[in-house]
């Protein structure tokens, strides 16, 4: 019988599949423990969005979660971290420098490999950052992105079928880039199993025979163990799954449902099917607190249409709950579609998921086409490299006439490289700037997590962790104080708890008032003013213009986050400007943030 060798995905993609990546490593770390006693010797330990995320939710430094997953499992255990090419681990694409210090700084804290893959499949994102994984003395795994088209999206039939593929591996072959390993990566587990066949099968003979080729794909769409027996069949030698509660749904599916699939068969995983349940458990028991989303345990028949992958899908859900407007999310899904096929048919896997994601939200907030997601429009603009095809020229035009960006056939190493405010300087300027010490940790942190990464370094973070309390219950919709209501077409859950109601994720304070009691009105201001209003829901991240000072019409006063991306709040006449909220402060639409006089 043939040895299929797997990666357990349950500590990184898991995470993110399910929780969005907001966890406590003091809370998952037993089963890791619990896993390697298991005789699992193969993890993802970090990268992606699980660096980020240790900083903006959890309040942990994620080189420390590192180190302490190393520590856990013992030396010889494969830890493996997952690299967007140029954009390393953050949405933002990085210059020379940086990506130099991330292999470095991934190797110091304990990392045996880094798979490395670029979503425009632009095989110039891979050549330097792979350069670096070596260098650093890492294994490299070159990936290879993937996922389907919905029927009449690519008239010529020419993009992300298996031919596509064997020539993205063939340029990486020309590139002279040095792998390890390929892996075959759908992170939206849209790709139809004849496909992935096909596209092993090429790879096979492309390839040196001792090549170890990985696939990798999720449940979202509800094909994977079909997508993962035809990958076997094909060639590969090597799957990615996960372990209950982080499996199926929007996850890899689980250790034992792929064991299950290969009895009777000539492969096997080479396991003890009794010890891997019984980590399971205390997995189980690790996130007994943690409340799991009900879509993440869901395969979605549109996913195929709109190609959200299951690391994309649970976080978007999460901040759609954290600013009160998850009823918004079947909008932007059937949104999501259009922004796919009009932007150039990149894979939909981090970061270009997230820009899908991120313009289709806007396209519904604030109109089609009327406000331009920042990474959407630099992608279509040419800023993160070549898609697979070109974009509609009029995305083109109406993404240049709002950024004022041209368009560029450069790399991004060129344009990254020459921007005064990307690299080692400006990172090492914003350190001293915030009298924080200039070390090689603390500056990729403020490379790769920008102001959230100084808030944590000044001790500012805040922790935001959707984790039950010890004691307390999840909302569910048998809970006697939980209701869904129906309101001119939108749904709202509100759970009432004493003198608290939550509605779609958001809480208020609330108190009872007596029958027939009119509203009172709004405290005066002040005098005649102009207010300005949150356009949508979010986070003030920081404010542009000091309190009192005198701003001219259209001038930007405040920066609001929202769903990853920033938006500039303009003044909308001239004066002197009164904030009505502080940095931190959440925000729902149509609140009052300054008044101006």
């Amino acid at each position: 019988m043939k040895k299929i060798n797997f990666m357990v995905t349950a500590f990184r993609d898991g995470f993110q599949s399910v929780y969005g990546t907001r966890v406590f490593a003091k809370d998952y770390m037993p089963a890791v423990e619990a896993a390697k006693n298991a005789g699992i010797t193969h993890f993802e330990a970090g990268g992606g969005a699980m660096f980020q995320a240790p900083f903006f939710y959890a309040n942990e430094n994620a080189f420390d979660n590192m180190d302490l997953f190393r520590k856990t499992v013992g030396p010889d255990a494969n830890l493996q971290t997952l690299a967007r090419g140029v954009n390393v681990v953050g949405l933002e694409s990085q210059s020379s420098d940086i990506i130099n210090l991330h292999a470095r700084m991934f190797k110091k804290h304990g990392i045996t490999t880094i798979r490395n893959f670029d979503a425009l499949n632009d095989v110039n994102n891979l050549i330097y950052s792979g350069k670096c994984i070596k260098d650093a003395g890492l294994k490299h795994e070159v990936s290879v992105s993937m996922m389907s088209l919905a029927p009449g999206w690519d008239k010529e039939g020419k993009t992300h079928t298996p031919e596509f593929y064997a020539e993205t591996l063939k340029k990486i072959l020309d590139a002279g880039i040095e792998f390890d390993s390929v892996c075959f990566k759908d992170a939206s587990g849209t790709s139809t199993p004849s496909t992935v066949h096909k596209t092993i099968a090429l790879a096979r003979k492309m390839l040196p025979k001792d090549t170890k080729i990985v696939f990798h794909t999720h449940e979202t769409a509800g094909a994977s163990i079909a997508c993962y027996v035809e990958a076997i069949k094909a060639g590969a030698d090597q799957i990615d799954l996960s372990l209950s509660p982080v499996s199926g749904g929007t996850c890899s599916p689980d250790v034992a449902t792929m064991w299950h699939a290969l009895r009777g068969t000539d492969y096997t995983l080479d396991i003890d099917i009794n010890k891997v349940m019984e980590a399971e458990k205390v997995f189980q028991e690790c996130m007994k607190d943690y409340p799991v989303p009900p879509e993440s345990r869901a395969v979605d028949p549109r996913i195929p249409f709109s190609p959200l992958p299951g690391g994309a899908l649970t976080a978007n859900t999460q901040m759609l709950r954290d600013n009160g407007i998850l009823d918004k999310y079947n909008d932007v899904v059937d949104a999501m579609g259009e922004c796919v096929r009009r932007g150039g048919f990149g894979t939909s896997v981090t970061p270009v998921s997230q820009f899908y994601f991120q313009q289709a939200f806007n396209n519904v907030m604030f109109g089609p086409w009327k406000k331009f997601a920042d990474g959407y429009g630099k992608m279509v603009l040419g800023y993160f490299g070549k898609t697979p095809v070109a974009p509609d020229p009029e995305i083109v035009k109406l993404a240049s006439e709002q950024m004022g960006l041209e368009p560029t056939t450069k790399t991004v190493l060129e344009i990254n490289d020459a921007n005064p405010k990307k690299g080692i300087k400006p990172a090492t300027e914003k350190l001293q700037a915030a009298n924080l010490e200039v070390t090689d940790e603390n500056l990729f942190i403020a490379a790769a997590c920008g102001d959230k990464g100084i808030a944590y370094l000044k001790g500012e973070a805040k922790t935001s962790v959707p984790k039950v309390k010890a004691g307390a219950k999840a909302a569910s919709s048998d809970n006697n104080n939980t209701c869904s209501l129906n309101i001119d077409g939108k749904v709202y859950t509100v759970t009432l708890d004493g003198d608290k109601a939550t509605v779609n994720g958001k809480t208020y304070s609330v108190s009872e008032a007596e029958a027939g009691a009119a509203a009172k009105p709004a405290a005066s201001t002040g005098g005649a003013g102009t207010t300005i209003k949150a356009p949508l829901p979010g986070m003030v991240i920081k404010f542009a213009v000091n309190e009192g000072d005198s701003v001219a019409e259209g001038q930007t006063i405040i920066i609001v986050e929202a769903m990853k991306m920033e938006t500039e709040i303009k003044a909308t006449a001239a004066g002197a400007v009164s904030f009505k909220v502080k940095t931190g402060d959440k925000i729902a639409t149509g609140d009052v943030l300054a008044e101006i006089k």
